[in-house]
C-alpha cells in the first residue's frame, strides 16, 4: 500500500527524521512563516522524494482572540484587531495567504492545510465567508485541505468541499472524511494529546486506509514518533 505516513512539525532534527519519515506537515508556517532562507534549507536537506505538506498561516483562519497568536515574534498591530481569521478578505488575511502560498512554493508543498479552530461553527457569515474567499484568492499548486474542528453537518461538509475543491480532513478516531478518495488523517489522540494510540487503534486505521488511493496519515499528538513508527510496521507486515 502507498500510504504517506508523517509528523505534524519536526519533532526531531531534521536529520534523523527524514531518515524514519518521507513526509512532514510543517507546523512553522501557521504560528509564524519562517525566512525564505529557512525554508530554502528544508528543501535542499531532503532527499530525493520527500514530501512537505504546510499549514495555513493562522492569520487566515483564526481570530486575534486566538491564544495561539502567543507563538507570534511581533504581536499583532492594533491595527488587524478583528480584522485577521475567519476567512474574511481584509488587507492582513490576503497578505498572509500570499505569504503561504509562497512558503508553499518555496517547499515545493504537495498541500496546505487550513485547519479551523473550534470556535468557527457553520453559520450562514462563516460559509459566505469561506465561500468568498476561497473563490478569490490564489490558489496552491497541491491541494487544499480543510479541517473544521467543530461540529458541522455532513451534507455542509460534503457540499463545500465538492464545491470549492476541498480534501476535508479528520480524526478518523472521532470521525470519518467526506472525501475518502483523497483521504488526508491527522491524528490528535484519542484521549487528548499525550494519548499513545494501542494496537487495536493502530489496526483499525490499517483497516481505514486499505484500498484508497495513496491517503496520507499524519500523527499529532505528543509521543506522535514512536505510533508513527508502530504504524509503519504494521503497514509492512
Amino acid at each position: 500500500m502507498d500510504v504517506r505516513v508523517g509528523l505534524c512539525g519536526w519533532t526531531v532534527s531534521q536529520a534523523s527524521y527524514v531518515r524514519r519519515f518521507r513526509l512532514v506537515e510543517v507546523q512553522h508556517t501557521f504560528y509564524e512563516p519562517p525566512a525564505n532562507a529557512v525554508l530554502e534549507r528544508w528543501r535542499a536537506q531532503v532527499p530525493a522524494g520527500f514530501e512537505f505538506t504546510i499549514k495555513a498561516w493562522q492569520v487566515v483562519t483564526h481570530e486575534s482572540s486566538s491564544p495561539t497568536y502567543r507563538r507570534l515574534k511581533r504581536p499583532l498591530p492594533d491595527s488587524a484587531r478583528g480584522q485577521v481569521g475567519a476567512f474574511r478578505t481584509t488587507t492582513p488575511v490576503i497578505a498572509g495567504w500570499q505569504r503561504t502560498l509562497e512558503c508553499a512554493r518555496i517547499l515545493r508543498a504537495t498541500a496546505v492545510l487550513l485547519q479551523c479552530p473550534r470556535s468557527f461553527r457553520p453559520t450562514a457569515d462563516n460559509v459566505a465567508r469561506m465561500r468568498t474567499f476561497l473563490t478569490q484568492v490564489e490558489r496552491p499548486d497541491g491541494r487544499l485541505l480543510w479541517e473544521p474542528r467543530g461540529d458541522w453537518p455532513t451534507p455542509l461538509l460534503a457540499e463545500l468541499c465538492a464545491e470549492l475543491d476541498l480534501v476535508h480532513v479528520v480524526d478518523p478516531m472521532q470521525t470519518e472524511t467526506v472525501t475518502p478518495e483523497q483521504t488526508y488523517y491527522r491524528l490528535h489522540g484519542t484521549t487528548g494529546s499525550r494519548h499513545v494510540h494501542t494496537d487495536e487503534e493502530l489496526r483499525r486505521l490499517r483497516e481505514l486506509v486499505v484500498g484508497r488511493p495513496s491517503p496520507y496519515v499524519l500523527f499529532n499528538n505528543i509521543p506522535r514518533p514512536g505510533d508513527a513508527e508502530r504504524f509503519l510496521t504494521l503497514l509492512r507486515r
